[in-house]
């Protein structure tokens, strides 16, 4: 193939899913010179699996993304037909925001945006070949061209080596009926890059009018609506509803009858699939015991007749799944528009990665997204803002942006992937953080957004506003904090109505609020001074108070973490020649190479007493530097 040289890049992003797009807006907007490649300028932001945004875990990262200054929350805000706040029977540190979208109207929206962004190229071509050109990178598309760019950030997604499995026919295919990227994975071997081979399934789309709804459970939206970002001041109401059935023992016996026609039984598929988002096939086998398995029917926009049947993924022939769909109740006619495929892919082993995304042993190059062997469009779109910030900070010689556990699920994300690694599709979930109660989805923006201010992704309007609340917020902890109720009719009878020991003397309103029987808005007529704040403020400041002392015992943890955190280990340290290190350590600790003691002490197989003989060594090593 003739090459041509064509134009130059500081940033070049590969892939334009939820990964690429942040990583290619946050360079732009930091005033890097940026180029987004995609295989198909109509599959920008495509959401190929189910149509929603947020989820369990997941609405924490779309926070946190929007308090950097990304772009995912603002456009689901924008974009939803029905939303609703998960978990609410549970304490507030797994509450997490879940919104059913317009998946084609949520596509274009971002392909708009990445045109309309100054400094970025949004451009339709398959990246078939990266190399080394000096301290840059040679990018090099299936026409010919040739770019040369300053560095490059990796968001392939399922695309590299993609390929479709529905029964017994297979072939090389990318998601949503899309090409794969069939060349780039043997380049990247070149470069040493090891891969490997992971896969994940994506359920049926049904006509709506095939659908019998009259004997299905309705799954309402909330009201009032809650955004995902703070930016979005008037969400708009719920536009449509979801629905809820179940599997029963017909559908198992249809499923087991043709268990063996299932390329993931049948040995066909190699790739590794999703633990925490198994297949109906795999659910019915792993959980034999369970008289029936839940599913989900949600519309997939407005302008469209298709229906998502979320937790029903598959890779059985079509025929087959014609015939376990028309045994659930409600779909016994369903007429299918899509069948369920399973697909496989390459991705890389993260352990090769650093805390900013950046191969370790290919300075320039980083990784975001599926491509990291995660899954998820939240997991993905948050590692590509963190990519793309890095990539520009490599080119504006700034210094590494780097987020931690304590800061935010986002840190904790990468921090596991790049210190445990992953053997299968790695899934946040509010389990993987041990400091959730510090990071709960209604302060991200204190958490994150001076962050996002010192990058430069936050306006002076956005700033402006942040600060406003967090000063209304401040003053609203010291005003509960001083005020004292007196004691009284009305106030014992709201006491007793819930269940909770009358008051005698006066009581400040912070003590009421730490009982978990009282809230702001039970307390609001006997609490005549209070300001006009709006609802979710009062609800964090109730948070804040409620679990102090837990918070406080958090933090305690968090500043030893961060003790650690600051005994940095040296770049490219033998640690088979420690001595005293078990074996298994000395193992992981050479392959990993972290950077430091706090990441060295989470890496599966390096024990406390392993952690001590490092910092012993780490001691001596400063003490004859």
């Amino acid at each position: 193939m003739d090459r041509y040289e064509a134009e130059a890049f500081d940033v070049a992003v590969i892939g334009a899913g939820h990964a690429g797009i942040e990583a290619g807006l946050a360079a732009a907007r930091l005033g890097c010179r940026t180029a987004v490649f995609t295989i198909n300028l109509d599959s920008v932001g495509n959401c190929p699996c189910n149509p929603s945004i947020g989820g369990t875990a997941k609405g924490h990262l779309v926070r946190e993304i929007d308090a950097l200054g990304g772009e995912m929350g603002k456009t689901a805000d924008a974009c939803f037909i029905q939303s609703r706040m998960l978990n609410r029977g549970k304490g507030p540190a797994v509450h997490s925001l879940r919104a059913q979208i317009d998946r084609l109207a949520y596509s274009r929206m971002m392909k708009h945006k990445l045109e309309l962004q100054p400094h970025l190229f949004l451009k339709q071509a398959e990246v078939i070949s990266l190399e080394r050109d000096g301290d840059a990178w040679r990018l090099v598309t299936r026409f010919g061209a040739s770019h040369r760019c300053k560095t490059v950030v990796i968001a392939t997604g399922t695309y590299l080596g993609g390929k479709i499995f529905v029964g017994e026919t297979s072939y090389d295919g990318g998601p949503d009926g899309m090409f794969p990227a069939a060349f780039l994975g043997a380049s990247l071997k070149k470069l040493g890059i090891r891969l490997r081979r992971f896969k994940t399934g994506t359920p049926a789309r049904v006509l709506r009018s095939s659908i019998d709804f009259s004997h299905l459970e309705v799954q309402p939206g909330d009201d009032p609506v809650v955004p995902f970002s703070y930016e979005t001041e008037h969400p708009g109401p719920n536009r449509a509803v979801c629905h809820i059935s179940w599997t029963n023992d017909e559908t198992k016996r249809v499923i087991l009858e043709n268990l063996s026609r299932s390329p993931l039984y049948s040995g066909k598929i190699e790739g590794v699939g999703p633990r925490y988002c198994p297949s109906i096939e795999d659910k019915i086998v792993r959980f034999a015991e369970k008289p029936r398995h839940q599913l989900f029917l949600e519309p997939c926009g407005l302008e469209t007749e298709e229906i998502y049947l979320q937790g029903m993924s598959s890779s059985l022939p079509e025929d087959v799944q014609l015939a376990f769909y028309h045994t659930i109740p409600g779909l016994e006619h369903a007429e299918l528009t899509r069948c369920a495929y399973a697909i496989e892919y390459d991705c890389i082993d993260p352990l090769q990665l650093g805390a900013t995304l950046e191969f370790t042993a290919l300075p320039g190059l980083y990784g975001a997204g599926q491509f990291n062997g995660s899954s998820g469009y939240e997991e993905a779109a948050a590692q590509g803002l963190v990519a793309g910030i890095n990539a520009a900070h490599r080119v504006l010689g700034r210094p590494p942006f780097v987020l931690d556990r304590a800061s935010s699920y986002t840190g904790t994300l990468i921090d596991d992937l790049i210190t445990k690694g992953v053997n299968d599709p790695y899934r946040m979930m509010t389990s993987r953080s041990e400091y959730r109660l510090v990071l709960r989805q209604d302060n991200a923006d204190e958490r994150l957004t001076p962050l996002g201010r010192e990058i430069g992704l936050i306006s002076d309007e956005r700033w402006e506003k942040f600060l406003k609340k967090r000063e209304a917020k401040g003053r609203e902890l010291a005003r509960a904090r001083e005020t004292t109720l007196p004691p009284s009719d009305e106030l014992n009878a709201i006491l007793v109505s819930r269940e909770t020991t009358p008051v005698s003397t006066g009581v400040k309103l912070a003590e009421l609020l730490k009982r978990p029987q009282l809230s702001y808005e039970c307390l609001a007529p006997v609490d005549p001074g209070r300001p006009d704040l709006p609802p979710e403020w009062f609800e964090q400041v109730e948070t804040e108070l409620k679990y102090e002392g837990y918070i406080r015992r958090q933090q305690a943890d968090i500043a030893e973490m961060r003790r650690l955190e600051a005994k940095k280990l040296p770049p490219a340290a033998d640690y088979r020649a420690i001595g005293g290190l078990r074996m298994e350590a000395r193992e992981k600790l050479q392959r990993v190479q972290p950077e430091n003691i706090g990441q060295a002490s989470r890496i599966s197989g390096v024990s406390p007493a392993d952690v001590s003989v490092l910092l012993i060594w780490l001691a001596k090593r400063e003490g004859e530097v």
